[in-house]
């Protein structure tokens, strides 16, 4: 899945965007769980800088 993703994020002519993957750890439990974003380019700082 991961190719078809980012095989479809480079063509040409179109807007670049950017996947972002977060650590989120759990308050209950501690375990900690992945978050996937597709942003555009131009967001990828900001997405970062968000607490959740």
């Amino acid at each position: 899945m991961a190719k078809k993703v980012v095989a479809t994020l480079k063509k040409e002519g179109t807007q670049k965007y950017a996947k972002v993957i977060r650590t989120i750890r759990s308050e209950k439990t501690g375990a900690y769980t992945f978050k996937e974003e597709i942003v555009p380019e131009q967001l990828v700082q900001e997405v970062l800088n968000r607490k959740s």
